[in-house]
């Protein structure tokens, strides 16, 4: 004996108020307009750049052993014996211009 059973198809219930083709017409359209707002906001310039600045101020510990032509082993003897020093930021180690300068500069205690 076989029962009547009647299977209806369920609905899925309409979440927003447009045809799917409507709804991702506008999607891409408000998608352009976002993309064509942020492409106008973007600064010409780079934010890091300091006009009339003639020198980095910042150099990676590679950069500094390429200048003086010394192993990583060596730039941490200096910083250990102090000729040196480092500044970390986050986890990374960086060198002023200015400490790099008076390492590149002979000795004036050695001439007295």
């Amino acid at each position: 004996m076989k029962e009547n059973v009647q299977i209806e198809k369920a609905v899925t219930p309409m979440l927003f108020p447009f045809d799917p083709d409507q709804y991702w017409q506008r999607i891409r359209l408000i998608i352009r307009e976002e993309v064509t707002n942020a492409e106008k906001s973007k600064p010409t310039q780079p934010l890091y750049e300091t006009p009339g600045m003639t020198y980095k101020p910042l150099f990676k510990l590679a950069e500094v052993c390429k200048l003086f032509q010394v192993t990583k082993p060596t730039i941490y003897q200096w910083i250990r014996h102090g000729r040196l020093k480092r500044y970390k930021i986050e986890s990374r180690v960086f060198f002023l211009w200015n400490d790099i300068q008076k390492l590149l500069q002979p000795e004036q205690d050695s001439k007295d």
